[in-house]
C-alpha cells in the first residue's frame, strides 16, 4: 500500500478511482480531492478501515483534518454506493464490485453480504444472488421494502481455521 503523501495509490486503485470519478460525474456529484482520497485509502486498506484510522492516514497529505471532515467524505462515498459500513466493526470497506461493474445509480436497493473473520479481521464481501432473492422474498412477505441491506457473518475464515476443523455447513 502507498501513503498519500501526493495522492498516490497503487495502479489497481487508481483504475477504481477513475471509475469512481466517471460514475460520479454521471450521477453530476462531485469525487473531490478529499473524497477521492479517503476512497483510496479505504480501497488501499488490508482491513476495514476506521474513520479515526483514516483521519491518520490523511494527515501527510492533508494536515490535521477535523473529524467531521473524514466522516463527511465517509457519507458521500456511502450515499454514492463506492463503500459499505461494517457495522460490527464500525469501519468501512471499498465497494469493489460497484465499482468494476461501472453503476450509474447510486447503490439504493443495494444488497451487501459480508463474511468477517473474527480471528484476523478480514472482510470478504459476497454478491449471492439466492441469498438477495431470499432477503426479498421474507421482507416482502412481511409487507416491507427495504431501501438497502447489509448482511454480515461473523466466523472464522478458510485462513485462520485450523486444519482439522471442517467449514462445512452443518446440517439444521
Amino acid at each position: 500500500m502507498t501513503e498519500p503523501g501526493a495522492d498516490v495509490f497503487a495502479p489497481e486503485t487508481q483504475e477504481l478511482l477513475a471509475c469512481a470519478e466517471v460514475q460520479c460525474a454521471r450521477r453530476g456529484v462531485r469525487l473531490t480531492k478529499l473524497r477521492r482520497t479517503v476512497l483510496g485509502l479505504v480501497i488501499e486498506s488490508p482491513r476495514p478501515a476506521g474513520a479515526y484510522d483514516l483521519l491518520a492516514r490523511l494527515e501527510p497529505a492533508h494536515g490535521h483534518a477535523a473529524p467531521p471532515t473524514v466522516y463527511r467524505a465517509l457519507e458521500f462515498l456511502l450515499e454514492e454506493g463506492l463503500i459499505h459500513r461494517i457495522e460490527r466493526l464500525s469501519a468501512y470497506v471499498a465497494c469493489v464490485h460497484h465499482l468494476q461493474h461501472h453503476h450509474h445509480e447510486a447503490a439504493t436497493g443495494h444488497t451487501a453480504q459480508f463474511l468477517i473473520c473474527r480471528t484476523c479481521g478480514r472482510v470478504t464481501e459476497l454478491h449471492d444472488a439466492e441469498l438477495a432473492a431470499a432477503l426479498a422474498r421474507a421482507t416482502a412477505g412481511q409487507g416491507f421494502r427495504p431501501d438497502s441491506a447489509t448482511v454480515e457473518a461473523l466466523g472464522v475464515c478458510i485462513g485462520c481455521a485450523p486444519a482439522k476443523v471442517s467449514l462445512a455447513v452443518p446440517p439444521p
